[in-house]
């Protein structure tokens, strides 16, 4: 199950003080993962509890789980203004549960496996179903249609008490363990560390509690959103009309960024200007405004016109050769042809040719662990390795990369003999191809102290 990413790059101070303890060059292990199974061997099991509870909370407020955000939110606003607060919370908690529960479950069968379920999830077929879900949800948003029961089946449920509400509590249930396995399947420290301690002890009940309490963790925000959700909608008027339409844009947004790791791209590209040039049209953004418009009407005619402006950039990028959609234009500058600060890596795809680099080499090694599904692998590109100090020191290593994006067999091997279950990972060896110890990156780490963990390996 996958559990987000931005974890490693917190502090370690809720792991134990051995955890934190000076290794024997006297620097401070930079290796969370570890940390993290030394607090479930041997912190209380209150105190553990807590902390992943914590872990969950960070790992709420990162880039790998923001699509849960209006994928509960849609949910909610889908039901339309019948639905109370109690209700909203209700529905919530529903999709929260089946969340955490998937990853105490998946958590514990990749513990004692060693192979996680998410990774095999993330292909062509399965993205591009669940996809194809949010587009339905949309449309209904957009009103093409109502999703509901046939009439025949409504009018045999009509006399039960509980008609309504225990398919829609068990279709969110539903929703919550798709999205645990398949919108955040990038290992953060936390994750990686629960699973390093079943695998090294056995104890799936305390890792399964402590991934279902990180689980509730990550939930607790949107909890707090799907009640939100539910204060959009005071009455029935064209305002609540307006905000379906805006959440059925955001689910089209979720089921484009779904699909960007397995489609060209170019047609990612294509995609994104597709749905921020419509989305400005629907807000009027060409239309011209009445002489007596109101504050809110030039207010959103403003909000169409950005829109409007970020997707004829990209349009403009993606035919001008740009793949970057945050950068559409960038490819127009003379020194786009010619990037710095871009470390060149050496693909490496058994263990075998893993073998045969690391016994030729007479400099420290940098084995990053990749994967194109992986948000915080490609923040480590973007953010990290990009940044001049890194790039520098990174220049001085041999850079190889495990692209693990078919979770081949080979690919299986190479995870399971450095005991990963997933991307990101890096791993650093010295001149003679031995494993520095203390010192793996899991999960989304900044410049700054990315820097600091080079400057130990060189």
């Amino acid at each position: 199950a996958g559990a987000g990413s931005g974890a490693s790059g917190t502090p370690a101070a809720l792991a134990t003080a051995d955890g934190a303890a000076a290794s024997a060059a006297g620097t401070v292990s930079s290796d969370e993962t570890g940390d993290i199974a030394r607090l479930l061997s041997g912190a209380s099991v209150p105190i553990i509890l807590l902390s992943f509870f914590g872990f969950g909370l960070l790992l709420a407020f990162t880039p790998c789980t923001f699509p849960m955000i209006p994928i509960l939110s849609g949910i909610i606003v889908g039901q339309g203004n019948k639905v109370s607060h109690m209700r909203a919370f209700v529905l919530s908690l529903a999709y929260v549960l089946g969340m955490a529960a998937t990853y105490a479950l998946a958590g514990v069968a990749a513990g004692m496996t060693g192979t996680m379920l998410s990774a095999a999830l993330q292909n062509v077929w399965v993205l591009s179903a669940f996809a194809l879900l949010f587009v339905l949800l949309s449309l209904s948003m957009f009103g093409f249609y109502e999703l509901q029961l046939p009439s025949a089946l409504q009018s045999k449920l009509a006399d039960t008490a509980s008609h309504g509400k225990g398919g829609h509590l068990g279709g969110v249930t539903l929703m919550g363990v798709l999205s645990a396995l398949i919108v955040g399947p990038c290992v953060a420290a936390p994750l990686a560390g629960a699973l390093l301690y079943i695998a090294q002890t056995g104890d799936a009940v305390l890792g399964g509690w402590a991934l279902f309490a990180m689980g509730l963790g990550m939930g607790a925000p949107l909890l707090a959103v799907g009640v939100a959700s539910r204060s959009l909608l005071p009455k029935v008027g064209p305002w609540m009309e307006g905000v379906k339409k805006a959440f059925g844009v955001m689910l089209l947004a979720v089921a484009l960024w779904m699909i960007t790791p397995v489609i060209p791209a170019l047609a990612m590209m294509l995609g994104w200007a597709a749905l921020l040039l419509f989305s400005a049209i629907f807000l009027h953004a060409i239309d011209p405004l009445p002489a007596q418009a109101k504050g809110w009407q030039r207010f959103w005619k403003g909000v169409g016109v950005v829109l409007l402006l970020c997707g004829a950039a990209i349009l403009v990028g993606a035919l001008a050769g740009s793949r970057d959609p945050l950068q559409p234009l960038s490819i127009l500058r003379a020194q786009a042809a010619a990037p710095a600060n871009v470390p060149q890596f050496e693909k490496v795809n058994s263990i075998a040719e893993l073998d045969a680099r690391l016994a030729q080499t007479d400099r420290p090694v940098l084995l990053d662990f990749y994967a194109d599904w992986c948000v915080s692998c490609k923040e480590m590109e973007r953010f990290t390795f990009s940044d001049a100090t890194v790039a520098e020191r990174m220049g001085r290593m041999l850079l190889l990369k495990a692209d693990v994006t078919a979770n081949t067999d080979e690919h299986k091997a190479l995870l399971k003999r450095f005991g990963l279950f997933g991307p990101p990972g890096i791993l650093f060896f010295d001149d003679h191809g031995k494993e520095r110890e203390g010192m793996r990156v899991v999960g989304f780490m900044k410049a700054e102290p990315f820097a600091t963990v080079l400057d130990r390996a060189l």
